[in-house]
């Protein structure tokens, strides 16, 4: 039988106990024992770290053989006196003291744990995250979890301190294309129908502005239905605000001084503010990316003009069918970039929509050019300047269409930098924005929103909406950090006839619009502030200034690449009699 906590109240922390001389009382889990038959170590750890337990030959007999009995991961209460430790450990915060023990109380004993709990394992994910609930025990997650939680406090004290209100929406909403596909909830008093789960909380928040709420904040979960990857969860956590009467400027600098705040007291680093700002058509043209990583060069350059008459055809056709040649140079990786490496960098771009990969590797003094024969006399020479390529040097081009070019390009200098290391420490922040209000969906041939239909296009290509659709700017903007998008938002729409103006530009008819959007619409008709607002992932934020991986290592219990959750074993069948008195039958698919 477990011993009870009855007399003992716990003081402090383990990781706190640090002055000798003190009686304290701890609790925590055992992270290992020490036992040298005259002498008993157990080192205690809780979420703040780990502290020294001693027993020696002036300990209460019966206390010394309870210690002898404790294993890893039992769950003790100890009290004691603190004093200097003979043998330091400067590993630990608490490594100049132990503890004493003169009560020791197993609260919890525990069998053998799957695997160890320590820091650094090799341990397969799978089954860590099976067993969640003692990989959660490790200091690592431990201390992203802590992250995660001063992230989310000190956005609401920042925006609390800055007049927003902290306003929560509903979880089951109607459906409405926002980009995603939803997750539907069945409802039981309306048979037939359906709730959705927000993608996130966009419409609500736009009618608080409606509403008068000149100033919201929400730590929002958002769920989409969509597949995942190392930096997408079906749910996550969004810090949604929404402002009235502002504009662009008024809502990037909101958000740079809780940027500032955040790293400030977080990390005790110094956000440079004003973040730079690149408009969408910069950062394709200079990174291949809407969300580039500027923490190194690498940069794209467009030799076109150079090469469209040149004799090879790769080239001159691509330029001839309105596309480009561009490229870019890895300084110093000759020696790194082998011609096997080079063709294994080939493989990677065709497998992403490239045709194929030319290159000039510049070893000896005649440099190695895959498309040399073809160049008349001094042709090459001109390439290699433009490109800023020299001895030592690598340039990696792609002809085609732009729309493979850049983000081919964009992708392969992402991989080149990674592959060589080349990609210093630190957090750079850029705005993106201008963002194009329309993309072309090749599946539907039809325009669709890039960022979501609500979203006011830039005042000087209103007129270009029926016209033009394709050179129409959005006052949207992203915020980028380390090349991971951690921000969108956009000025929204609030006259309702442009609104609707904007529906009909994406193909909607007027009983679709009226269907899904008809009471925003119909808001707008009541009067409607110019608002504007953002959404700044709160999981990859934590995940970035955590230097983690996956937005798994800063979730307590995460989805896998399957949507489902290991340790829970969900999504889950549900009895019969649920399904009926929701009127739902499941109709079984054939596996494949």
């Amino acid at each position: 039988m477990a011993d009870t906590m009855k007399g003992l109240k716990r003081t402090h922390y383990c990781g706190q106990v640090t002055e000798a001389g003190q009686e304290v009382v701890v609790g925590g889990f055992v992270q290992k024992t020490r036992n040298l038959g005259n002498l008993i170590f157990i080192d205690l750890r809780d979420r703040t770290g780990i502290v020294q337990l001693a027993f020696d030959n002036t300990t209460d007999p019966a206390v010394f053989e309870k210690a002898s009995s404790c294993r890893s991961e039992y769950v003790l209460m100890a009290k004691g006196i603190v004093r200097e430790r003979e043998s330091k450990n400067t590993e630990l915060i608490t490594g100049n003291i132990e503890i004493l023990v003169s009560d020791l109380r197993i609260l919890a004993k525990a069998q053998t744990p799957p695997f160890e709990i320590v820091d650094h394992t090799n341990v397969n994910e799978e089954l860590r995250l099976k067993y969640r609930y003692l990989d959660l025990r490790r200091q690592t997650l431990q201390k992203n979890l802590m992250m995660r939680h001063q992230i989310a406090k000190v956005a609401r004290e920042y925006f609390y301190e800055n007049g927003f209100l902290e306003i929560e929406t509903p979880m089951m909403i109607k459906s409405t294309p926002e980009g995603a596909r939803d997750y539907l909830v069945p409802s039981r008093i309306h048979p037939g129908k359906f709730y959705a789960l927000p993608q996130s909380p966009q419409i609500y928040k736009q009618l608080l502005m409606i509403s008068g709420y000149d100033r919201y904040i929400q730590l929002a979960r958002c769920f989409r239905d969509e597949d995942l990857r190392a930096d997408r969860q079906p749910e996550f956590t969004q810090i949604d605000l929404e402002m009235s009467f502002v504009d662009v400027d008024d809502i990037l600098e909101m958000n740079e001084g809780f940027i500032h705040r955040l790293f400030e007291e977080v990390l005790h680093i110094d956000i440079p503010l004003p973040l730079p700002r690149m408009t969408y058509q910069e950062a394709m043209e200079r990174y291949g990316s809407d969300k580039p990583d500027t923490r190194f060069g690498m940069e794209i350059v467009n030799i076109s003009e150079l090469v469209g008459a040149s004799g090879f055809s790769v080239f001159s056709d691509a330029v001839a069918n309105g596309g480009s040649v561009r490229g870019i140079v890895v300084k110093g990786g000759a020696d790194k970039l082998s011609r096997k490496e080079i063709d294994k960098l080939t493989e990677f771009v065709r497998g992403i929509g490239a045709k194929g990969l030319a290159y000039v590797r510049w070893v000896e003094d005649v440099p190695n050019c895959s498309f040399a024969k073809f160049m008349a006399e001094g042709e090459l020479e001109k390439i290699l300047a433009a490109l800023g390529c020299e001895k030592g040097d690598v340039a990696l081009l792609v002809a085609d269409k732009n729309k493979v070019t850049l983000p081919v390009l964009g992708a392969l200098r992402l991989k080149v930098a990674k592959q060589l290391d080349m990609i210093p420490q630190g957090f750079n922040f850029l705005w993106i924005t201008e963002f194009p209000f329309f993309e072309w969906d090749e599946d539907n041939q039809t325009w669709v929103a890039m960022h979501h239909p609500f979203t006011m296009p830039m005042d000087e290509c209103i007129p270009l909406l029926d016209t033009d659709p394709g050179a129409v700017r959005a006052k949207a903007y992203d915020l980028v950090l380390n090349g991971v998008e951690m921000s969108s938002g956009s000025i929204r729409i609030t006259d309702y006839e442009l609104q609707e103006r904007m529906f009909r530009s994406l193909g909607l008819t007027k009983e679709e619009i009226d269907a899904k959007f008809g009471f925003l619409v119909e808001a707008y008709k009541y009067g409607a502030p110019p608002h504007g607002g953002a959404g700044i992932g709160l999981d990859r934020l934590a995940m970035v200034m955590c230097g983690a991986d996956s937005l798994r290592d800063v979730t307590a219990f995460p989805k896998v690449q399957n949507a489902s959750e290991l340790m829970s074993a969900c999504p889950a069948d549900v009895d019969a009699k649920q399904l009926e008195e929701l009127g739902i039958a499941v109709t079984p698919t054939a596996k494949e």
